[in-house]
């Protein structure tokens, strides 16, 4: 069955305004503020992994004039949520490309005021997220720039905490027709410690393969982990 998307980008539009709206007043969150001092856009930018940090393949991109955006959490052709609120954002693309499949981890930190504008903002991304489809059918489709065979993409949601963050991830798997046999599969972690949402995005394609990489789950909490880890062990001002 192929999933409408259409009313959904018209719904989680709605819903995440909404939930902007009620996040930024004061009759929002009851959440008790956090503790510690605010974090700083260069505490941020210092944590973020570079190529270096990951492995002798990886690196950064080609630059793009391009303003930053979110990687889409419902996946299929569904759009990216807008930035919620107006965050200083701080990000560091990578990409690690090989003849039998890709590797991309950009990460993102949205550096709020206070921590009550990062809660609500990541409570404007959970409501976007409850409301993707849990499963999207594609057919192949020929845009005359690129082609992709039809799939099957399943969405599903979990909590995530690891010492002072906390929040949740989006897993998105792709399964294409079996004579194309490709998967691509995609962790989106969504992390708010206090002023700072934490957005990362690791996805991993496998070209003439139909099974998940077994080192999924642990590559992209140890990518995760380790932004967490720089941060933490960094002043709250640096």
């Amino acid at each position: 069955m192929l999933v409408t998307r259409h009313a959904f980008r018209g719904a989680a539009a709605t819903l995440c305004a909404a939930a902007l709206a009620a996040g930024c007043s004061s009759g929002g969150h009851d959440s008790p503020a956090p503790k510690g001092g605010v974090i700083s856009a260069a505490t941020m930018r210092a944590a973020l992994l570079q190529g270096k940090d990951v492995g002798p393949t990886w690196k950064a991109p080609d630059a793009s004039t391009a303003p930053p955006q979110l990687a889409s959490l419902c996946g299929a052709d569904n759009p990216a949520p807008p930035l919620p609120g107006t965050p200083e954002v701080v990000t560091a693309p990578l990409v690690d490309e090989g003849t039998t499949g890709a590797q991309t981890l950009t990460q993102t930190a949205l550096v709020y005021p206070d921590a009550a504008a990062a809660q609500a903002a990541q409570y404007a991304l959970k409501v976007v997220t409850d409301a993707c489809p849990r499963t999207i059918d594609m057919d192949a489709r020929d845009t005359g720039e690129a082609q992709e065979p039809a799939y099957t993409e399943t969405v599903a949601t979990t909590a995530l905490n690891q010492g002072e963050w906390s929040g949740f991830v989006v897993l998105r798997h792709k399964q294409y027709e079996p004579k194309h046999p490709s998967t691509a599969d995609t962790a989106i972690a969504v992390l708010v410690k206090r002023n700072v949402l934490l957005f990362d995005s690791y996805a991993i394609y496998r070209l003439n393969n139909s099974s998940q990489s077994p080192q999924f789950t642990s590559d992209w909490r140890k990518l995760i982990g380790s932004v967490i880890s720089r941060v933490d062990g960094q002043p709250a001002n640096g």
